[in-house]
């Protein structure tokens, strides 16, 4: 019929992705409310015990790194939702067959964790203005770092769910992986801390280059290298990982 050949679109509309994938993680956190509570304790519970048992000055970078390791948290949330959709949904299988691709699903299925994430990080940084004065320049370096984060991790999070099989496999691997990856990088404790072994490794982790530019740029912590220096790592990094990420996803049934 040519009055509906002159309505429809001939081609998707770029950019809509998005808003569909952020209604998802929205609509989660709204019609639930213990998912939006849940983000929030997690790194509250990592907070209490710190304050009790680490001197006061170091709570401010206590609460930089409960943000960053929500941030973290995400590519564990990615994991489990592009696992589950693929192995119980088929809803993969519909993005292999449309025009949109691999990139727009896997954008999509990320941002959309971040939205559900977004309340526990605003928390977090009404906290970090109440304990410690922050500047503008300050919270654009740790939005910026957030966002590099955001993106790693959910790519990482995706390349592993790609790799699963049943659905068994997505709560331990993803809580294997993802509170390993937090832990050994120093999120919540100053690296100076660490022993000396410990902190050799620590550098191989983004997690470590985010902490040390976040918190250098705060006063929070000494400087081990130049903040620029910690920043240019952590971009270098990021970018690898998601190359790697990348490269071991597998998206159709011939890859």
């Amino acid at each position: 019929m040519p009055e509906l050949a002159a309505v429809a679109p001939t081609s998707p509309q770029r950019g809509d992705f998005l808003h569909s994938f952020g209604l998802i993680g929205w609509r989660w956190i709204s019609r639930n409310p213990a998912a939006a509570i849940a983000p929030v304790l997690v790194p509250f519970v990592f907070l209490y015990f710190l304050r009790i048992v680490t001197p006061a000055s170091y709570f401010p970078g206590e609460v930089v790194g409960a943000m960053l390791f929500t941030t973290q948290n995400i590519g564990n949330w990615t994991l489990g939702d592009s696992a589950t959709w693929r192995i119980e949904n088929g809803l993969q299988d519909l993005f292999i067959a449309s025009p949109l691709g691999k990139f727009r699903y896997l954008m999509g299925i990320a941002f959309s964790n971040l939205i559900a994430a977004a309340p526990a990080l605003l928390v977090l940084a009404g906290v970090l203005a109440y304990v410690t004065p922050v500047s503008p320049v300050d919270w654009g370096i740790l939005t910026v770092t957030i966002l590099v984060l955001w993106i790693l991790f959910a790519s990482i999070g995706i390349a592993i769910s790609s790799r699963l099989r049943t659905r068994r496999e997505v709560w331990p691997i993803g809580q294997l992986t993802f509170t390993t990856l937090g832990m050994l990088s120093p999120l919540y404790y100053p690296l100076s801390v660490l022993p000396s072994v410990w902190r050799s490794v620590a550098f191989v982790f983004p997690g470590t280059y985010a902490a040390l530019w976040v918190k250098g740029s705060l006063g929070l912590e000494g400087p081990v290298l130049p903040l620029t220096v910690d920043a240019g790592l952590l971009g270098v990094s990021a970018v690898v990982a998601i190359l790697v990420a990348l490269h071991f996803y597998r998206w159709g049934t011939g890859d």
